[in-house]
């Protein structure tokens, strides 16, 4: 059965971007087929991470949004990104915004049709036999943010160990719970060292009454990578990983 993994969060910064890219890479490489959309038009930037600077490839989510093209043209395969560790039924689609300022410009003056994401989407999953479809969504809660949770079957929420984050993460965990999204998780990330992650997760569990799937320390790799790629298959020896490998079993299962 197909699964609609949404991840969020309500502030920029928490490293959002960062474990979809990471997530969707560990779920195709255990042979599964999956696509990877990103619907934070006013802000992309998931597209880095699977090797696009500042020549995304064409056509993009945007194309689709204005209707010059159809929402499988412009998803790209990056399946190489996994090399050695893709199974042969392995594949992983991009579909990233575009990053051109005019078209970041239109849709913040204009909007766009909310509703053709959602049928994007489905598409998405029909014509390119998806198993898993990740939304990397824009920050905070608004038309397109509720529309991908209330489609999801999965939403992981993610946070820092931060009070105005804890404080935004409740507003989110009560909209997901009036949407009835089946399957919640949170993921604390960028946590210092000093916090003892047994201690942090069972706060955290205790303040949200939902469970934690991983607790992300900071990592200096991580920020040495700087988003040239993605860490999971960059360091598969990493402790950081593993805390990714549990995460996206949380998701599969």
């Amino acid at each position: 059965m197909v699964k609609i993994v949404s991840v969020h969060s309500y502030r920029g910064g928490t490293g959002k971007s960062n474990v979809v890219a990471n997530l969707a890479a560990l779920v195709a490489s255990r042979g599964e087929r999956v696509g990877v959309i990103d619907t934070d038009i006013q802000s992309p930037g998931v597209h880095v991470l699977f090797g696009f600077d500042q020549e995304l490839p064409s056509p993009c989510l945007n194309d689709y949004l204005w209707g010059r093209c159809g929402i499988a043209d412009a998803a790209h395969d990056v399946t190489a990104l996994l090399a050695a560790r893709a199974q042969p039924r392995s594949k992983l689609f991009l579909v990233p915004s575009s990053i051109n300022a005019s078209e970041i410009t239109r849709v913040l003056r204009e909007g766009y049709d909310v509703g053709l994401l959602n049928e994007g989407c489905q598409d998405l999953i029909d014509i390119l036999e998806l198993d898993y479809l990740f939304i990397d969504t824009h920050p905070g809660l608004n038309e397109e943010t509720l529309l991908s949770i209330a489609i999801s079957d999965v939403l992981i929420l993610i946070l820092r160990p931060d009070q105005q984050d804890f404080q935004g993460t409740a507003v989110t965990v009560d909209v997901a719970r009036r949407l009835e999204v089946p399957k919640l998780l949170l993921v604390v990330n960028k946590v210092p060292e000093i916090l003892a992650p047994g201690e942090l997760k069972q706060r955290v569990e205790g303040i949200y009454s939902a469970p934690v799937a991983g607790i992300l320390p900071h990592s200096d790799e991580m920020m040495i990578l700087a988003s040239n790629g993605i860490f999971s298959l960059d360091y598969p020896e990493s402790e950081l990983t593993e805390i990714f490998e549990a995460i996206a079993q949380q998701v599969v299962i």
